[in-house]
């Protein structure tokens, strides 16, 4: 009767701890990781190689799913009205913290609305130009600039991507004109700048990379705060044009929606920092020209919030108005 006694005052004992293990068990059901952009592009492929490697360790599939539109406003605005249970994250790229500035409909706020969990890191682009522009490095672009009349092209894939965004800054810092000329993706842009239809690009350094080897761009600076491992003899557009606070990438990561519970948070955090610290995941972001640089979610968070208010400055002394 004792024994009885005991075995039902540790059943009872353990309960509370059973409970409190079973509610922090995550993820226990497949978990969506919505890219607010289509296949094949670059949020895509960090999406995915990131999505594999959380599938295998967590045993729970996660599944990427496409909500194309608006600039990644639709995507972005399904995550935010979504349950903040974990199981609906989102990929984030600069366009997360610069669309409302750009787009008068947008009803979600990258810092009120979202919880980061984890960012990865960042592709640095890389200021190209076509050969038939005569400079060969950003000084002597900045002073054809100053003299072009029509003023200098710019090709980007898009209004608000970081290609427009690293040329526009460009243009503020350097007190030159340049004319933007959107495109509906990279390849498009590229295209163009190809055959000499615009003057000059910022470049995503893997894209450019190649172009630059044959010969059919050249390479003045990539747009990062520090050179590019990749690209270590390229210096950067601060340091050659001698402007300090330039700085631009394409940066990548996830968050959840805002009331998403910390310790979902800390464990997808967790598992992130494992994932990136894998030398074959780092080796695949590589010939992406992606730079690992992992943040943890009050760093993430606090890096957006900034991001954000840089951008809206940059946008509103740009002169351009919300669609």
């Amino acid at each position: 009767m004792k024994i009885a006694h005991l075995a039902l005052a540790a059943v009872l004992t353990a309960s509370p701890f059973t409970a409190t293990v079973a509610q922090t068990v995550y993820p226990t059901k497949p978990v969506k990781i919505i890219v607010p952009f289509s296949a094949g592009g670059i949020v895509d492929s960090v999406a995915r190689l990131v999505g594999d490697r959380l599938s295998t360790m967590n045993g729970q599939p996660f599944i990427i799913e496409n909500k194309t539109g608006a600039g990644g406003a639709i995507g972005t605005d399904f995550v935010a009205k979504a349950p903040p249970d974990g199981y609906t994250l989102l990929a984030v790229s600069p366009s997360h913290a610069v669309g409302p500035s750009l787009q008068k409909n947008i009803a979600w706020n990258p810092v009120r609305d979202f919880k980061a969990v984890a960012g990865f890191g960042f592709v640095p682009n890389v200021i190209v130009v076509n050969p038939s522009v005569p400079v060969t490095n950003m000084s002597q672009l900045i002073a054809l600039a100053k003299k072009s009349n029509p003023t200098l092209t710019y090709a980007s894939a898009g209004l608000g991507t970081s290609n427009h965004l690293s040329g526009e800054l460009l243009a503020q810092e350097a007190h030159i004109q340049l004319t933007h000329i959107p495109y509906k993706g990279q390849s498009d842009a590229l295209s163009d700048l190809l055959g000499g239809r615009v003057a000059m690009m910022p470049l995503t350094a893997a894209l450019a990379m190649s172009h630059v080897k044959t010969g059919k761009l050249r390479a003045l600076a990539v747009t990062s705060a520090k050179r590019a491992s990749a690209l270590p003899e390229l210096p950067t557009v601060a340091e050659a044009a001698q402007l300090p606070n330039y700085e631009v990438s394409a940066w990548f990561g996830l968050v959840a929606p805002a009331k998403t519970p910390p310790m979902v948070l800390q464990k997808l955090a967790a598992d992130i920092e494992k994932v990136l610290a894998q030398p074959e995941v780092k080796a695949k972001f590589d010939t992406l020209g992606m730079e690992l640089s992992p943040q943890a979610p009050t760093q993430f968070d606090t890096f957006i919030a900034k991001e954000q208010d840089k951008w809206s400055k940059v946008i509103k002394q740009a002169g351009i108005e919300p669609n």
